[in-house]
């Protein structure tokens, strides 16, 4: 077999800066992925390398976003250290009300010093491995720092500000016929669903926990796309309490049929990890073992993926799930990660000593009856809705 050609993104630059403390989201996520990877040799060597992110440009960001979102964007940025003479009191409340407006200074996406510089620069990680995936230079690639899949045209959400993800596909779309983009993360992605809500050249998939118990409220399974996009946009909500099993079956019943019918050009894949168990902000029960599963069968259908990281408020469990991510994605999973003499040296702030993989995790008989009953029927709406437009 051919050594797979793998690309990590980041950079140190990435790591100065800092959402505020009272936000959950945390930007050394992917700076501690990137030490565990480098301490077990998996950032170079067997077709492997590390690559810098470089901002977006603003001709690509308005792909997506809309000139006047990015100007409240770095105009709320750049105020949030501006110095000096204060602007006319009637001007400075217009431009607040406009960004609040926007979602830009809302709890869930508040005003801090380098915002926009790191939103472009994470962002432009994304970008940058849709770059190289282009170039032909690299097979699969992974921006831990990337994922921002609730950014909407007009409007910062749930800790994101520029959706990546969206101008990833977007791009890679001008290129290729068909995009597949699958995101796992627990949380509707909502910013790049209803992106391309109305076309067939990008097909979305999203597993979340079901829009009833969780931000953003959307998401549900009659959700399926307008015109020519009818059938393109697949929802799988999920009930609190999803365990391994349960989730596979709704993949490897929903995701698998669609895509071996849809055939991608190319894959983008959001690798969030706060569907895990014990994540503050959900309430679903996976290990990180379904991640690597589910990586597996995207690299089945042989096109280059580009997956990115998002969500995760359990850092030791993220870190864990998005460096075994990399080494499934590079082609670098084997027993090896598994030994109980790799956990205390690489994992020091985790109780699990087995590696990189997590633990099975017990699940009671209710559990398993409530959620299985909720998730075959899930499966059971998804068939009859979407099926058919795809002659499964």
């Amino acid at each position: 077999m051919a050594t797979r050609k793998s690309v990590f993104i980041h950079s140190p630059e990435l790591e100065k800066f800092k959402y505020p403390p009272d936000i959950p989201f945390n930007t050394d996520r992917a700076g501690q992925v990137r030490k565990i990877l480098n301490s077990m040799g998996l950032l170079s060597g067997d077709g492997r390398s590390e690559a810098a992110p470089v901002p977006v440009d603003r001709l690509t960001l308005k792909k997506f976003h809309s000139a006047r979102y990015l100007h409240a964007l770095k105009t709320a940025s750049q105020g949030s250290r501006r110095h000096g003479i204060p602007a006319r009191e009637d001007t400075a409340k217009m431009a607040v009300l406009q960004a609040l407006y926007m979602g830009i200074g809302t709890l869930d996406c508040p005003v801090f010093e380098g915002m926009y510089d790191y939103a472009v620069l994470a962002a432009g990680g994304t970008l940058t491995a849709a770059k190289l995936i282009l170039s032909g230079d690299t097979d699969v690639a992974f921006n831990p720092s990337g994922g921002f899949h609730h950014a909407h045209p007009e409007r910062a959400s749930g800790f994101c500000y520029i959706n990546d993800v969206a101008l990833a596909c977007l791009v890679l779309a001008e290129r290729y016929k068909r995009v597949l983009y699958v995101d796992v993360d627990v949380h509707f992605a909502d910013g790049v669903a209803y992106a391309f809500y109305d076309r067939s050249d990008v097909m979305t998939i999203s597993f979340h926990e079901s829009p009833r118990t969780l931000f953003p409220g959307t998401g549900f399974e009659n959700e399926i796309g307008n015109g020519p996009g009818k059938g393109y946009c697949v929802n799988v909500p999920l009930p609190v309490g999803t365990y391994d099993q349960a989730y596979m079956k709704a993949f490897e019943e929903v995701a698998i049929p669609l895509m071996a019918a849809y055939k991608p050009d190319v894959i983008v894949f959001e690798l969030g990890a706060d569907a895990l168990a014990n994540d503050p902000l959900a309430h679903l029960y996976l290990t990180n073992n379904v991640y690597a599963d589910i990586i597996n069968h995207l690299l089945t259908l042989n096109r280059p993926v580009l997956m990115t990281g998002g969500g995760g408020y359990n850092i030791p469990n993220t870190v864990r799930a998005w460096a075994l991510g990399w080494t499934v994605l590079c082609g670098a999973d084997t027993g090896h990660l598994s030994s109980s003499a790799l956990g205390g040296v690489m994992l020091e702030s985790t109780d699990w000593q087995g590696g990189l993989r997590d633990r099975a995790l017990v699940v009671s008989d209710q559990q398993r009856e409530t959620v299985m009953l909720a998730v075959e029927a899930t499966i059971e709406t998804i068939k009859a809705s979407v099926f058919l437009i795809h002659g499964l």
